[in-house]
This record gives structure tokens, sequence and C-alpha cells, in this order.
């Protein structure tokens, strides 16, 4: 059984919880989280039935295994406002669709109670604080890392909330990224196919894993420029593990430049034999990953629509610098 606090946590279903319902067993185990949130989070497959998504009415059966994560913490208080930082690429009255700036966190999180994604979003539109349920994430349905760029998409009404979070679940969005790794391919594409679970030694990690916990993930990538060392993907992915591209990439060793979690500990040592190079990479802050074209059904019109966010300032400066070192010397 989880402990008081939140964050990962298994439940192996006992006789007493046959035939209950999947959220109110979780929500028994959480008393200070309420039955709508544990249940936004069972819609968005953050809380699973031995890895398979199930509706928060899911009946369970005895030895059922429940897993999956809790928010670590919430707000004591409402969502403070706060000055936005984001450009926006559409906008009606059902949905926001934004191109995220790196370094800003989605949602509060232990370490993170102000400067977040969220409290921008109570600035620019307030009446999007009741949307989702979960008061931390106003109309949030899907994230990025704090340290990836790129295309998000926030619901402002409930109606468009219960209809992205379905087609993030039933996999009906398209999802490509831009992301520099390390190394020279071997081909012009390929695809990924690795499951992803929590870390063992790292519960703060993911990894790919054969526990039989970890889940199906998919990553098709595409080369669209060489360079010495380092190759610019286009990658897709067909599903939305935690960090999955970072994930995939480290384990075909390519990891993601920038990538401190996952990535090379000391990327100079690639470049010894081109001191520019090798200055550039040791100085780049964050992970080179940018989310940039996303394909949604629009949730009121029914429409379908792409989005794409340019790349940010740095990491395009990053590829201008590559592009630069491989052009030839004019005598």
């Amino acid at each position: 059984m989880p402990d008081q606090g939140h964050g990962p946590f298994v439940i192996v279903a006992e006789k007493n919880h046959a035939g209950k319902r999947l959220d109110a067993v979780v929500a028994s185990q959480f008393p200070d989280v309420s039955r709508t949130s544990i249940s936004r989070l069972i819609r968005l497959g953050e809380i699973t039935v031995h890895q398979s998504v199930r509706k928060p009415g899911f009946r369970l059966s005895p030895g059922d295994i429940i897993s999956g994560i809790v928010p670590e913490s919430a707000p004591p208080h409402p969502l403070s406002s706060e000055s936005v930082n984001f450009s926006i690429l559409f906008e009606d009255a059902a949905i926001l669709v934004i191109n995220k700036p790196p370094g800003v966190v989605v949602h509060p999180s232990p370490g993170h109670a102000r400067g977040t994604l969220a409290n921008q979003l109570i600035s620019h539109h307030p009446a999007i604080a009741g949307v989702g349920g979960i008061p931390s994430r106003p109309g949030i349905v899907h994230r990025l890392d704090q340290d990836t760029s790129g295309v998000l998409i926030i619901a402002k009404t409930e109606k468009a909330y219960n209809n992205m979070v379905s087609q993030f679940k039933e996999r009906h969005v398209n999802k490509t990224y831009m992301g520099l790794a390390y190394g020279n391919m071997d081909r012009d594409q390929g695809e990924i196919v690795l499951p992803i679970g929590r870390d063992a030694k790292n519960r703060k990690k993911m990894s790919v894993s054969d526990n039989p916990r970890a889940r199906y993930a998919e990553t098709h990538w595409k080369l669209k420029q060489q360079f010495y060392q380092i190759s610019l993907l286009e990658l897709d992915i067909k599903t939305g593990r935690t960090h999955q591209i970072r994930v995939h990439c480290a384990a075909i060793r390519h990891p993601i430049v920038g990538d401190t979690v996952y990535g090379i500990k000391k990327p100079g040592r690639l470049f010894n034999g081109n001191p520019l190079l090798k200055q550039m990479v040791q100085s780049i802050p964050r992970q080179m990953l940018h989310a940039w074209r996303m394909g949604i059904t629009h949730p009121e019109t029914g429409e379908r629509m792409t989005f794409e966010a340019p790349l940010p300032g740095d990491m395009a400066g990053v590829i201008a610098a590559l592009q630069e070192s491989q052009k030839p010397e004019i005598a």
C-alpha cells in the first residue's frame, strides 16, 4: 500500500476490493486527494491496472496491480497569477495552443511552487482555473519537460478538456519533435520500440526495462541533417511515456545533446579534434529537444488541425553554429 505521501505508488487489490471501482479504491489510499482528481489522473493514464489504461469505474478483481503517480503536492491556496511568458500559436473559445519556452515548469511541483506555466495560464485566462478538476493543472491535458520547448495544447472548457484527454489516450494526436542527438546515424530513418518504466535504482528517472510493469513505447526517427558527431533528428512518438524520446535515444547510444540526466557525462571528449565545437557543446545548458508539430481534432468543430512552433533561439543558434562549422574554409 502507498504511504501518506504522494508520488509513485503500487496497490495490489485485495479480496475486499473485489467489484469495487478503481477510482474509489485509489482515492481511499489518498484521503487528502479528491476522488474527482483521482478520476482525472486515471483518464490521463497516470494511474493504470496491469500497466493498461482503464476507466475510473473499472471494477477490480483480487490480485489486480494498480500503479501510477499521484502529484507529490498541490498548492495549499489557489494558483497565483503571474506574468505571461509564452507565445500563442492559436486560440479560440475551446483551446489555447502555445509555444512553451524552455526552462518553464508546466505545473507546480516540489521546488516549483511559483513561476510555472499554470500560474501564467491563470493570468492569461482566469476562467481556466476550474477546468480539469486538478487545481494545480488548470486545463493542462499533456506535459513537456521543464527544459523541452514547443507546442503545448491547453483546454479552456470542461468539454474540450474531456475531449482532448480522450484524444491523447486513444493516440489520435500526432506528436513530432526536433532534437539534436550525439553521434552519426547509420541510416536515414528507423524506429525504437522498447518498453519504458521507472528506473530500479533511481525512482526519479525512467529507463528501458523488461520489468512487467514497464509500458510499451514507440518512437520513429528521421535524419534531417548530419553534422560532425551530432545528428539533427525528426522524432515522431506514437506513445507518450515520461521522458520517452530522451530514454529511447539514450538506449540506442545517441542521447539528446545537453541532456544531463540520460546523456553523455563528458561530451567534450567527442570533439577533442574540434575546439570550437567542444566549447559549444560544453556550454549547452539544457536538452536540445523541441515539440515542433502537433496534430489534433478540434474538440468543438471536429476539424483536423496541425500546429507548428518555431525553434527557440538557443537551439536554432546551436544548429546554425553546426552548419557554419561544416562550411569549407576559403583560402
